[in-house]
């Protein structure tokens, strides 16, 4: 045959139709050799899958005609059975490049078989068909799964109808899915798992909203827990246990009663038919632990509990579950003053109580941890017994008296009225200091208010018997200025008891301003016009002093309390000499001489308020009644 050679071929559309033609051929011999070679070349387009032939099978590649003007080859680990490949067996290849930049033709084994996975997979997505998948390894957001040899992305939300706790556990497990989204640019797939469960649950769930009503008993698989209660999975629909309807007891996190994924039983509280929300109960499945608590406790009865919760006035103490009391701070010392139950109990701790008083209507437990000692009460009245002398600390200081601690635990009140026979106290610090020693007379016990009243005074004798004779009406003396108050001065008599002077017995004049005149420390010329012993009150006059005093000392008197003022009736008038050091007040002209006042002048009442100057102490009111009933001006 004459020698053809062919220049090139071409691909579909581009077909072979040059030849170096031979002086020897004719035109028909020509045109029958084209046709002849035409023949043997097939249509070919790019990106698609073909059939060809295995030509060559060597150690690294593997030959392949397609019908193409030249051979392809691929690499041998295209092939995933390339020991049962042999020369002249057909295979489908993917035609990547007629060309590439050597000429070469490019085909892809492993993207042929790609292909046609995909249109697998592609037909199962229109048709929502189900197909199976192997999870491979876990990756942000979910798993990947082997589908059909092509890697699937399956979202965590899509593994189950309930929260996946651990996705490692899946790995190499096969599983039935249903492909749900395809990305075509990417070749991307996404799988769902849940989609399938929710068919099969449909029906089931349809089934169980049908029975559903009040008191129906359920089994179910704790789903989710939250601080406000659990959700039940009831096969298909869930429900909520709210935490109050977990355990007859204090449950402070549902956590303390279920576990996640275990299966209960529970009871449906109710259901709400429009939106579809069902209310269950766990702790309604057994009785009320307080149908039978006459059997359980009795008054009396000694018991261990475990404090659950601590409030300003007691400690909650679960006996059992479902079954609390409360120890009120009263009853936890017989001693101590107890201001919060933390001074004596803490959250957790385990106590021994015993049972005062059970209210089974409102379902009220009291209990008391004191009882469970002896009252120290009890023996007091023999340890001090009212009329003994004893010696105690000073533990706090009141307006109305001073707390006295005889020993541990055990504190009694001097009232401000029993600390001193003969000074006018306005505070109990004027006298005492906290913490230190002070000796008192047991007045008396009153075993059932816990009280103990003590005075200091009592200690020593009454010294107004003595004071009868020595402070008699008219009886002259001294006294030093030791307050000044509206009405008055407050003096120090000798043997240190106090005296009042009437404003009115200060001068022969009214003083309007005692303190422009009168100063704290200042001694003064006295009489006494008015003795009381059982009010332990004396009441002195100035005045009356120096009427019995010459001219001399009534000088010097003005002198140092410069008052303006007339001689009274049938004394000389007394001129005051002038002093630098004190500006004078002449008396008002119109002004007629103020006759002396009555002998017996009243006093001023107990509750007098003080009058407060720079001369003057700071003052406090004459007597305080906080705990009821007024305390001797002594």
């Amino acid at each position: 045959m004459p020698e053809v050679t062919m220049l090139r071929g071409k691909t579909k559309g581009q077909k072979v139709s040059r030849f170096e033609r031979d002086s020897d051929y004719s035109s028909s011999e020509y045109a029958d050799l084209v046709k002849m070679y035409e023949g043997t070349l097939g249509e070919i387009t790019e990106h698609e899958i073909v059939k060809g032939r295995v030509v060559q099978i060597n150690d690294d590649e593997v030959s392949i005609d397609i019908g193409f003007k030249s051979e392809g080859v691929l690499p041998r680990n295209e092939f995933n059975n390339i020991e049962d490949l042999k020369p002249g067996d057909e295979v489908e290849v993917y035609l990547e490049k007629v060309e590439d930049s050597d000429g070469k033709l490019i085909l892809s084994r492993k993207r042929a078989d790609f292909m046609r996975i995909w249109e697998r997979i592609v037909k199962a997505y229109e048709t929502q068909d189900v197909l199976k998948a192997k999870v491979t390894r876990r990756i942000k957001g979910g798993l990947v799964v082997d589908l059909l040899g092509v890697e699937a992305f399956l979202p965590g939300s899509q593994v189950d109808v309930r929260p996946v706790r651990d996705f490692d556990a899946l790995i190499n497990r096969e599983m039935d899915v249903r492909v749900v989204k395809i990305n075509h640019p990417n070749e991307n797939v996404v799988v769902s798992h849940k989609v399938l469960l929710e068919e099969n649950l449909a029906g089931q769930r349809e089934e169980i909203l049908a029975k559903l009503e009040k008191g129906l008993v359920l089994e179910g698989v704790v789903k989710a827990i939250t601080d406000f209660g659990v959700f039940v999975d009831l096969g298909g629909v869930d429900g909520l246990v709210h935490i109050t309807d977990l355990s007859w007891g204090r449950v402070n996190h549902p956590s303390e009663v279920v576990k996640l994924d275990e299966t209960i039983q529970v009871v449906v509280l109710d259901f709400d038919e429009e939106r579809r929300r069902i209310s269950l109960g766990l702790k309604q499945l057994t009785p009320h632990p307080w149908e039978a608590i006459d059997q359980k406790l009795q008054v009396g009865q000694r018991l261990t509990g475990k404090v659950v919760s601590l409030t300003d006035y007691g400690a909650f103490v679960e006996l059992e579950r479902g079954i609390e009391g409360l120890i009120h701070i009263s009853e936890m010392s017989w001693t101590q003053h107890i201001k919060h139950p933390s001074q004596m109990v803490s959250l957790g701790q385990m106590v021994d109580v015993q049972v005062l008083n059970i209210d089974k209507d409102e379902k009220k437990i009291s209990l008391g941890m004191k009882q469970l000692d002896p009252d120290p009460w009890d023996a007091l009245l023999q340890k001090y017994p009212v009329g003994s002398i004893h010696t105690g600390v000073v533990r706090n200081l009141a307006n109305f008296g001073v707390f006295v601690e005889l020993e541990p635990g055990v504190d009694g009140l001097v009232h401000i009225s029993d600390l001193s026979w003969t000074k006018k106290l306005r505070h109990p610090g004027e006298m005492v200091k906290k913490g230190q020693d002070l000796q008192v007379l047991i007045l008396g016990i009153d075993a059932a208010q816990r009280r103990i009243s003590l005075g200091h005074k009592q200690v020593t004798p009454n010294p107004w018997e003595e004071f009868t004779d020595e402070y008699r009406v008219g009886s002259e003396t001294e006294g030093k200025i030791v307050r000044i108050i509206d009405k008055g001065v407050v003096v120090e008599l000798p043997h240190g008891v106090d005296g009042f002077v009437p404003t009115s017995q200060l001068a022969f004049a009214p003083v309007k301003s005692i303190a422009s005149f009168f100063r704290v420390g200042d001694n003064l010329p006295l009489k006494v016009i008015e003795f009381d012993k059982e009010a332990k009150k004396i009441v002195l006059s100035v005045v009356e002093a120096l009427k019995a005093k010459g001219a001399e000392a009534q000088e010097e008197y003005y002198r140092l309390h410069p008052v303006p003022q007339s001689a009274p009736a049938g004394v000389a008038e007394i001129v005051p000499p002038a002093d630098p050091d004190i500006e004078e007040h002449p008396a008002p002209a119109a002004e007629e001489p103020a006759a002396p006042a009555p002998a017996q002048a009243e006093a001023p009442q107990a509750d007098a308020a003080p009058e407060q100057t720079e001369h003057s102490e700071p003052v406090h009111a004459e007597a305080h009644h906080e705990e009821g009933g007024e305390h001797a001006n002594g």
